[in-house]
């Protein structure tokens, strides 16, 4: 049985910066000759590249075109009586904590003073991030950690038009949230790619860091299935595009003008863009508002275990090669695997034929699984020792798990 996970606030492992985007790229440009006496003109290289039929690097200026009319800038505004550290929303530290601290100091919501905790409870304070319309009636998705706690949510569109949004539901586990703007059916849109990047892929990050609506920067898809610490779902698109505050939300394209992630986090410690930023992969988004959507909340498949990773020497004792799989530490009493037979020391290696590389892989299927559904696991089991042989018998089965539908 596959029932929904319990909730529990994300915890992160890194100096990770909620997100926003950009730095400059500069271009210098060489131009020189030999031969040529002091009287001399030097030869335009792009004449002679012209001449000779050479073909100039392809910009990004006909994508940018097409797609920039669709990212929006998102403001807001929430009580500074809260424990406001990120710079568009809630710090997921201790207070008073090292990494607390960290967030204060490069991430805090514009307005909010070093001393938070002591600022007047009825104060507002405003924090902006970024966005991007899926759909014409005005649709658009965002992080949930720009929007949380706020009091309300304005956005502007790239043409200088400013609107108010309202939040139609928001998820923390994959830091998303949808928004709607009322009062037009005609806003420009984009669309979620429906195939993966592929590393080294150009890509684009469009957004407002530090206010600066519509910047746009490049760079390469650097890394594909990060785990950054944020929670059991991470997957995430590592880009190298420079990223910085403000851009939270704010749309990754791929060349062909496809949304390919959602801007959440940056690597960084300085608390500038060192060339690491996070997106979530646009399967996930797809997913996460189709709920946001049609139910305002999302829920997901839990079929109660507890696991672990598959060591090489866990592996080289149960006789699996190779070492992946999740291995089951402990199935909860009447959970969907208890019940379907699931057993501590068993590592399952797919869950409905799809293969289970780690215990992030097997929380992500199962995560992803809609309840009421039904899911066939392969489990790889030390059985008992043959009598007389004095060697276990080792070999995979399958074993089928039903769905409880509850709400996170």
């Amino acid at each position: 049985m596959v029932e929904s996970a319990p909730k529990s606030g994300p915890l992160f492992r890194r100096r990770l910066i909620l997100l926003a985007s950009v730095a400059g790229l500069g271009l210098t440009v060489l131009v020189g000759g030999s031969g040529f006496g002091p009287q001399a003109t030097a030869p335009v290289l792009a004449d002679i590249a012209y001449a000779q039929g050479i073909q100039r690097p392809v910009g990004f200026a006909d994508i940018v075109e097409k797609v920039k009319p669709a990212v929006i800038s998102v403001r807001v505004k929430m009580d500074a009586g809260g424990n406001l550290m990120n710079f568009e929303g809630n710090s997921p530290f201790p207070p008073n904590s090292q990494m607390e601290q960290f967030f204060r100091r490069f991430g805090m919501p514009e307005g909010i003073p070093e001393a938070t905790p002591r600022a007047p409870r009825n104060r507002l304070v405003t924090g902006q991030g970024s966005g991007f319309f899926i759909s014409a009636d005005g649709y658009a998705v965002t992080n949930n950690h720009v929007v949380d706690k706020a009091t309300t949510v304005e956005i502007t569109t790239d043409d200088g038009k400013t609107y108010t949004a309202k939040v139609i539901g928001t998820d923390p586990r994959t830091d998303l949230a949808l928004i709607k703007v009322d009062g037009r059916g005609d806003f420009p849109h984009v669309k979620l790619a429906d195939k993966a990047p592929r590393i080294g892929d150009w890509v684009l990050a469009v957004g407002n860091p530090f206010g600066l609506g519509g910047t746009v920067t490049a760079g390469i898809v650097s890394a594909r299935g990060r785990d950054i610490g944020a929670g059991p779902y991470d997957d995430f698109i590592q880009i190298d595009a420079p990223v910085n505050k403000g851009n939270s939300g704010g749309p990754t394209f791929d060349v062909d003008g496809n949304v390919i992630g959602v801007n959440t986090a940056i690597f960084s410690p300085s608390g500038g863009s060192v060339g690491i930023a996070f997106a979530i992969p646009a399967p996930t988004v797809k997913s996460i508002v189709a709920q946001l959507k049609d139910k305002g909340t999302v829920t997901r498949g839990w079929i109660g275990v507890q696991i672990q990773p598959v060591t090489p020497e866990i592996a080289e004792n149960l006789g699996l090669k190779p070492a992946e799989g999740a291995l089951v530490a402990d199935p909860q009493p009447n959970s969907p695997a208890a019940k379907a037979g699931i057993q501590a020391g068993d590592v399952i290696t797919a869950v409905n034929g799809s293969p289970v590389k780690d215990a992030r892989e097997l929380a992500r299927q199962i995560g992803a699984m809609a309840p009421g559904a039904t899911a066939k696991l392969t489990v790889w089991r030390k059985a008992p020792t043959c009598p007389g042989s004095g060697s276990p018998l080792r070999r995979p089965g399958r074993l089928q798990a039903a769905v409880q539908r509850a709400w996170l």
